[in-house]
C-alpha cells in the first residue's frame, strides 16, 4: 500500500527517518511537490473517468475541451 502525506518541511526529515525505522516499511521517499500534484491530478482523472462509467457524470466532447484552451 501507498500513502501520500503532506508535512511541514521543517519535519520532513525527522519524519521520514522515523518511518525508515519500522521494519515493515518498505521504502521512504520523499516527492517533489510538482510531482505530487501531478499524481493528484492523475488520481482526480481516473476518478472522473469512473464516475463516466457508471453513468455518475457526463462525458464532455473533446471539441469543447479544446475550444476551452
Amino acid at each position: 500500500m501507498k500513502i501520500l502525506l503532506d508535512i511541514q518541511d521543517s519535519k520532513t526529515a525527522f519524519f521520514l527517518e522515523l518511518l525508515k525505522s519500522f521494519k515493515f516499511v518498505k521504502k521512504a521517499t520523499p516527492l517533489t511537490d510538482s510531482k505530487a500534484e501531478f499524481m493528484e491530478d492523475i488520481r482526480e482523472a481516473v476518478n472522473e473517468l469512473n464516475l463516466i462509467k457508471q453513468g455518475k457524470l457526463k462525458a464532455r466532447n473533446a471539441e469543447d475541451i479544446i475550444h476551452e484552451l
